[in-house]
């Protein structure tokens, strides 16, 4: 074999490792389910079908007890999706979904699982069986749930924009809709001025008299100028949902968290910022003051962005006009680092706005 055949293989083989490591479950098939469960290491094991409501609602449990015992190598957990792979589900004799079985070490003769659905009962379970002492992480979510109580003093803040989604346990679309609303509360953690938050109507029947809701899920956007309630009316996808969060609440975000071009540009500034560059060391200071004078004016998260333009327009007099491209290649370097989304944030707005001056 040739040296650079055997060090893609090598690359691929450690790709493939490296991936099943920080997998949060196994996904099993036909070819492989033999090779993973029965072997050196218990296993439990999720059939499941893409349809199944039921299924969707376990998954993020799921997921959360994958997570528990990644680093447990005596332990596998996997899935089957039985529409792909009907042959392993006739197999072990699925007649129902979600089945949860779990099979011991050294063994393909499977015990059906029958305790509750969540992550800390099935972590209890594993442990009981295998021998093993991991321990279940907290839920962390970005999705604020109200009460009856709560409900005004957070909804009818005048200082921040509401998003509330209405929902059941029992409604099935508001099952699919949930991992997307988990993801809009990750893309929005970051704006103190922003909620994204639900309500479960089957414990506070109040707010659907309040709002006349009558089909769930029902998503109403509370701004801060306007707290009678605007009713979300496009797709249940992520990317529509932070439009719309976007479009109401004047953010700039993605369905990733990350601050866009926008974020941080504010028009009358930029105006100033052309007429900065095209004057001459003369006028410069004459410009620059205006644009002082215009930052002073704004207000909130606006204020915060004066001051960058303040200050690039400052070093722009300072250190000359390349200062603006420099320091947009260093911010670059720092942003394709593992750096926290606060920093991300704090990067991405001054390298828009220095984008303006370069």
């Amino acid at each position: 074999m040739a040296r650079s055949t055997i060090h893609f293989t090598l690359a691929i083989v450690a790709l493939f490792l490296i991936s099943s490591a920080v997998a949060e479950y196994i996904t099993l098939t036909e070819e492989n389910f033999e090779k993973e469960v029965g072997q050196d290491r218990d296993a439990l094991v999720e059939f499941y079908a893409p349809w199944c409501g039921h299924c969707k609602k376990l998954a993020p449990e799921f997921e959360r007890l994958g997570n528990a015992f990644k680093k447990a190598t005596s332990v596998l957990i996997g899935k089957v999706d039985c529409d792909e792979h009907k042959d392993v589900c006739t197999k072990y004799e699925v007649q129902g979904y979600p089945s949860i079985k779990f099979f011991p070490k050294g063994s393909l003769e499977p015990k059906d699982y029958d305790g509750e659905r969540t992550a800390e009962k099935f972590v209890e379970y594993v442990n009981s069986q295998a021998g093993t002492l991991v321990k279940i992480g907290a839920i962390s979510s970005n999705v604020v749930t109200l009460t009856q109580d709560t409900f005004n003093e957070i909804v009818m803040d005048n200082t921040k924009h509401v998003l509330v989604e209405f929902w059941a346990p029992w409604c099935g679309h508001c099952q699919d809709l949930a991992p997307i609303y988990e993801s809009l509360g990750d893309a929005f953690k970051n704006e103190a001025d922003v909620v994204i938050a639900n309500i479960n109507i089957d414990k506070y029947k109040k707010q659907i008299e309040m709002y006349n809701v009558q089909n769930i899920p029902r998503v109403m956007m509370f701004s801060k100028d306007n707290k009678d309630g605007e009713n979300y009316l496009g797709k249940r996808n992520l990317e529509d949902l932070v439009n719309f969060v976007n479009e109401k609440c004047g953010t700039n975000r993605d369905g990733e968290g990350q601050l866009n071009s926008n974020a941080g540009i504010i028009e009358i500034l930029d105006i100033l910022v052309k007429e900065f560059k095209s004057a001459g060391d003369d006028d410069k200071q004459e410009v620059y003051a205006k644009i002082e004078e215009e930052a002073a004016n704004l207000n909130g998260s606006l204020a915060r962005y004066g001051k960058i333009y303040i200050k690039a327009a400052h070093s722009y007099m300072v250190k000359g006009a390349d200062y603006a491209k420099n320091e947009i290649q260093r911010i670059e370097r720092l942003l394709s680092k593992s750096v926290s989304s606060v920093k991300a944030d704090e990067f991405t707005l001054k390298k828009n706005i220095l984008s303006v001056f370069a």
